[in-house]
């Protein structure tokens, strides 16, 4: 059986075109959604998912309408094809129950792996690199010693209000409570 899949990104588009599409090549079910790409949550496709069967197939009017980013596109056909579920993409004329279209699929998948390992090597060289550099990451810290003791300093005055303490010294209230309440 042949499940449809079709999404637009806002309400001013219309789904007509991928619905006429998916109608001519004999979708006998589609679900839809009107959300943006990027959204996780869209539940026409999770729908869609989750009523497909072994040896079902689902198809999509081109492949943007299916995954956030390649890596996600390549999970959600991984995780069909381990359910036995086909895929294919109209536009791209992409066929995961062809031995061709899952040869294309396996160097969508590998380009997929290529780009996260050479993301992962530039933020591993970055932070090294900063490093270097002295910088040593993770949250700066609220206040240095120097601010601390004025806030205590000023603290003993009972002319000073906590308010007036903060703005004198450059702090948050919350900073001046978390640095001031075991003193």
């Amino acid at each position: 059986m042949f499940i449809g899949y079709a999404r637009v990104s806002t309400s001013d588009q219309h789904l007509d075109l991928q619905k006429d599409a998916l109608n001519a090549v004999g979708c006998e079910r589609i679900f839809t959604d009107i959300a943006s790409g990027a959204k996780a949550q869209r539940p026409g496709l999770t729908e869609a998912i989750q009523y497909c069967r072994p040896d079902d197939t689902l198809i999509v009017w081109k492949l943007d309408r299916l995954g956030r980013s390649l890596p996600h596109l390549v999970e959600t056909v991984r995780d069909l094809d381990a359910r036995r579920i086909g895929f294919k993409s109209l536009q791209e004329d992409i066929d995961t129950t062809t031995s061709s279209g899952k040869l294309i699929f396996h160097i969508f998948a590998s380009l997929a792996e290529f780009e996260r390992d050479i993301i992962r090597e530039r933020t591993k060289a970055g932070l090294i690199a900063a490093r270097a550099r002295g910088r040593k990451g993770g949250r700066p810290k609220g206040v240095d010693e120097k601010k601390k003791k004025a806030a205590l300093s000023l603290k003993k005055d009972p002319d000073r209000s906590v308010k007036d303490i903060c703005e004198i010294v450059g702090i948050s209230r919350n900073t001046y409570y978390k640095y001031t309440a075991s003193e």
